[in-house]
């Protein structure tokens, strides 16, 4: 009696960040206040691609997006920055870098990490490029027709 009902616990229980992850992988967007087309990149946790496509889809829908990531995942943000750089839908308009203070229990001292954030805005053929795109998969804009 007493593990069913440990067990019917077990199932209704929500972890803080696994609701935003559950909703299409936006749990990557972070920080109480923060701006909402802010992307915080992990090497470690999705693939690079789905960085550069979330990345494209903010930019859509905000006119920019601001990649940022700490430590190892920085050489993760500036492939990204750069497969959207070279391919000509994004314009870099401000990089910055600085250092953290990631306080460490194990180690029993903080210690300071790197952190990089690069702003990137919607390139002139960016609106362009995603409908060509979209056509390619074959999908249909508003009120256009497939041939």
């Amino acid at each position: 009696m007493v593990v069913e009902e440990i067990t019917e616990g077990v199932k209704n229980l929500a972890v803080a960040g696994d609701a935003a992850a559950a909703s299409g992988g936006e749990g990557q967007r972070r920080g109480g206040g923060g701006s909402s087309n802010r992307i915080q990149v992990s090497n470690t946790k999705k693939p690079l691609f789905f960085y550069v496509n979330l990345a494209k889809r903010y930019m859509q829908q905000h006119g920019d997006v601001e990649l940022s990531a700490l430590g190892m995942a920085i050489a993760t943000v500036v492939t990204v920055a750069e497969i959207l750089k070279n391919n000509g839908f994004a314009v870099e308009k401000k990089i910055r870098t600085s250092t953290v203070e990631i306080n460490d229990e194990t180690r029993g001292r903080p210690f300071q990490k790197a952190k990089i954030e690069i702003i990137l805005g919607k390139s002139d053929k960016f609106d362009e490029l995603m409908a060509a795109a979209a056509e390619e998969r074959g999908e249909v804009e508003d009120g256009e027709e497939q041939a």
